[in-house]
């Protein structure tokens, strides 16, 4: 009969063995990488506030492009709208130009985020390495398999590390290299503005220099990998990722142009986003209240990209109507692509009286905000334009009647006008192809077959679009490959 040490040997191993587990987790604890600060603040008109220093000189088109959240769909419909715009050539000066060269700043979220960072790394180069090298390779499975391997163990329970720390070295492996944004300043292309979602505040943190210089923190030694996975940490599935805030240590001091908006009584109403942009911004301005910031999901508090959009198109606004000069002033068209890959999958929660399961109420509580604030973002957009009409036409009816003394601020209406071209699935006619793309998961793994036929529709419907027909009428002319569409040539005016 076995005796009664021998009746306790298992329970003692077990013991012995979590002790050692225990020990050898806090001994092999990885250290969280920590963004260095910035020593002392440059004043510099290109990094105040939202406006970003555009690379191509006095063109007359302003053209931006905004990545909406969404995994590996989002990243995969982004990448197809990329692939578009480097078929169009339209002609200019008499000679052909592709349109993809003609983008001046990209927005990305999310998995939008990888799109919008890895063509600015890459330029055209990422046509021939991101689908083998991201897109058509089983990224949540590499994820899963980490998370369950006792070596990354050490990592994930170092203060400030967790699973989106263990993401972004899996994306710097697969994509980014361990690229900085000193590395993407270095290369040639349109400006990138990805964002992620400060936990504690909801506030918009955008990896640009304008954000990190209010932090006093040093974007340029900042891992593209790090921006993309706090850009893409989906709450509860992912941990937020921790960066550090040196706020009032580096002499930092807004802009002198917003003290007119700040000290008046009655700002001209274009200011109020100005206004309460500056209000999230000064919120990271005191590290001695908030010395980190946990960063989730960009899609948290702007699911298309264009909350940055709107920020700068309104600025420019307030900035004209005030009569300062603003970057923008050549500018006589803003065309602006909100690639937007939010997806509506059939459910049949309200077919029944019993309630949604634990999981189903998480996914809908998360998403479903979201993508209602994205549509609003797109009507937005859409009053400005209005808006900016509407100015344009009482200052020529002034300018007919004689009464342009009268005309105050009116007269420094934005002449620009801004043409938003929709790229969403619910533009598709096929109504069997809308429902398929409509199906396919927030992920980062879909089937090869899947990214194909994201590629595909992102193409036919920037070909299709009647709004970038009405952009492409005042052209000399536009031709696209035949693989997207067959070769289209106008008239010259």
């Amino acid at each position: 009969m076995p005796t009664h040490p021998r009746r306790f040997r298992f329970p003692i191993v077990a013991a012995v063995l979590v002790v050692a587990a225990m020990v050898w987790l806090r001994l092999g604890r990885a250290e969280r990488p920590v963004n260095p600060p910035l020593l002392q603040y440059k004043a510099s008109e290109a990094h105040q506030f939202e406006r970003l220093e555009l690379k191509r000189g006095a063109h007359e088109d302003l053209v931006i492009l905004a990545f909406s959240g969404g995994g590996t769909r989002a990243a995969a419909f982004a990448y197809g709208a990329l692939e578009t715009l480097r078929r169009i050539q339209m002609i200019q000066d008499g000679k052909p130009v592709r349109m993809l060269d003609e983008v001046d700043l990209i927005t990305g979220v999310s998995g939008g985020s990888f799109t919008a960072l890895a063509y600015r790394l890459y330029g055209d180069a990422l046509f021939d390495e991101y689908e083998k090298r991201f897109l058509r390779r089983d990224v949540q499975g590499m994820l899963v398999r980490r998370a369950l391997n006792p070596t990354h163990w050490p990592a994930l329970v170092s203060p400030g590390g967790g699973r989106s720390e263990m993401a972004a070295d899996l994306y710097d492996e697969l994509l980014f290299q361990g690229k900085t944004f000193a590395d993407l300043e270095a290369t040639d292309g349109p400006a990138v503005a990805v964002s992620a979602t400060d936990l504690s505040s909801g506030s918009r943190v955008a990896f640009i220099p304008q954000n990190f210089d209010v932090m006093c923190a040093d974007l340029g030694a900042f891992r593209l990998a790090r921006a993309a996975a706090a850009s893409s940490a989906v709450p509860v599935v992912l941990s937020p990722l921790t960066i550090d805030n040196y706020g009032g240590r580096c002499g930092y001091q807004e802009p002198s142009w917003l003290k007119q908006f700040t000290q008046a009584s009655r700002p001209p109403r274009p200011a109020g986003r100005i206004l309460k942009r500056l209000q999230e911004l000064r919120e990271l301005d005191d590290a001695r209240e908030d010395r980190y910031f946990h960063l989730v999901d960009g899609g948290v508090s702007d699911n298309l990209g264009l909350r940055g959009v709107l920020d700068y198109l309104e600025t420019f606004e307030a900035l004209r109507m005030s009569g300062q000069p603003t970057p923008l002033d050549h500018v006589r068209r803003i065309i602006i692509f909100v690639v937007n890959s939010v997806s509506s999958p059939a459910t049949a929660m309200n077919e029944t009286v019993d309630p949604p399961g634990t999981l189903q109420i998480l996914e809908k509580s998360a998403g479903v905000p979201i993508d209602r604030y994205a549509s609003e973002s797109v009507e937005l957009l859409k009053d400005i334009d209005a808006r900016w009409d509407a100015l344009r036409e009482i200052r020529a009816k002034a300018v007919r009647g004689g009464v342009v003394s009268k005309l105050g601020y009116i007269e420094n209406a934005p002449e620009a006008e801004i043409h938003a071209i929709e790229v969403s699935f619910q533009a598709l006619k096929d109504e069997k192809e809308r429902r398929a793309l409509n199906e396919l998961p927030t992920t980062f793994h879909l089937p090869d077959e899947a990214i194909d036929r994201l590629r595909a529709a992102a193409a036919k419907i920037i070909l299709d679009s009647p709004d970038l027909r009405e952009v492409l009428r005042q052209e000399a002319a536009i031709v696209a490959d035949p693989p997207f569409a067959e070769a289209e040539r106008r008239p010259e005016h």
